[in-house]
This record gives C-alpha cells, sequence and structure tokens, in this order.
C-alpha cells in the first residue's frame, strides 16, 4: 500500500538529511533548517489533522499551531525517538484538544443532548480505507465514515492506514501499549467495515 508518509521518507532520502539533521541544525539557529522540516510535513500533517478534525479551517489552525509549537519547543526534541514521532505527537494532541473544545461547545449549545458510540465485535476482514478508496466509494464517503469514529480510534486508523507509521510507531506517538494500538487498529477498520458494508453492496 502506498502511503503518504512512505513518499515523504522516499523524497527525504532522495534529496538530503534526515529530519533528525534538520532539528538538530534548528537547535543550532539554522532556520532554513526549519523551513525545510516545514516544507516536509506541512502536507502529510494537514492531511492527517483534516481528517482528524474533518474540518479544514479547524484543520488549518492546527497546523499552524503545530509549527509554532516545533518552533518554540525545538530544544524539547531529544533523539531518543524518530522526528516524524514527536511532531505527530504534538499535531494529534493538539486535534484532540480540539475535539474536546467543540464537544464542550455542542454541550452548551444542544441541551439534553447525549451521544454514545460502541464499538463493534466483527470478524477481522482485513479491510482499510485505502482497500475501499480503491473501490467505487468516493473520499468524501470514506472520511464520513472515518469521522464517525472516536477519536481514538481516529488517530490510530489514521496513523497506521493513511499516514503510514508502524505499529511501534503509533504506540510512542500516541502513548499507549504496542498490544493496545494493534487492538484499536483491528477495531478501527471493522468499524469502518460496518459504516462502509450497505455502500459495498450497493456498488
Amino acid at each position: 500500500m502506498t502511503t503518504i508518509n512512505k513518499e515523504l521518507n522516499d523524497v527525504k532520502k532522495a534529496t538530503g538529511p534526515t529530519d533528525e539533521q534538520l532539528i538538530a541544525r534548528f537547535q543550532q539557529g539554522d532556520a532554513y533548517a526549519y523551513d525545510l522540516l516545514v516544507k516536509r510535513y506541512r502536507d502529510p500533517l494537514m492531511n492527517f489533522i483534516f481528517r482528524f478534525l474533518g474540518n479544514r479551517i479547524e484543520a488549518e489552525d492546527i497546523l499552524q499551531e503545530t509549527f509554532l509549537r516545533l518552533y518554540k519547543n525545538k530544544h524539547y526534541y531529544k533523539e531518543i525517538a524518530k522526528f516524524s514521532t514527536w511532531i505527530y505527537t504534538i499535531a494529534g494532541n493538539l486535534a484532540k484538544t480540539e475535539l474536546r473544545k467543540r464537544k464542550r461547545r455542542n454541550i452548551f449549545s444542544i441541551h439534553n443532548f447525549m451521544s454514545t458510540e460502541k464499538d463493534y465485535e466483527l470478524p477481522d476482514k482485513g479491510i482499510t480505507p485505502h482497500k475501499y478508496a480503491n473501490s467505487a466509494i468516493t473520499d468524501k464517503e470514506i472520511q464520513k465514515a472515518i469521522g464517525k469514529l472516536s477519536p481514538k480510534f481516529k488517530q490510530v486508523i489514521l496513523l497506521r492506514d493513511v499516514q503510514g507509521f508502524s505499529y511501534e510507531e503509533i504506540a510512542q506517538i500516541v502513548n499507549i501499549p504496542l498490544g493496545t494500538v494493534k487492538s484499536r487498529v483491528n477495531r478501527a477498520r471493522l468499524k469502518l467495515q460496518y459504516d462502509l458494508k450497505k455502500i459495498v453492496k450497493d456498488i
């Protein structure tokens, strides 16, 4: 499966310094290294945040805040983890905070409203968003299904099946055990399968 993250890595390998080399240069005061990091991560991060939030204006705000945090907190990065996991941790945390704010706003604006989401336990068919994208289902329909996932499932499925991170990297980004990551990815895939099943049958 070709992913945005894989394409990003291929470009980096072909064009020069690694992310870790660039952040080290930026920590030493090289502003151009910061510009290169922004250029490398702007599009994949925007894709991740937009699919997480489902709102382009909010996603753009979170993207800008992510790069601002990178600029202000560059010295917090230590090369014990990949730079990509660090920057996605920042973006993911900001996106989850925005979702919590949105939920609070909804509570204040809609009285006596309650919504719950149950996890579906279905046989794992190995369905991923990209497999559906290869069918006649539109990206809009896929995004709508992803948007129905709770944040904890949405984050891992985007990191795994859209951004192409390994399970180990996702465990670092989300700060949960490896087994929990695998479980959440499978359950998110199953939920997507459940929600898109009728569309698939109609194709």
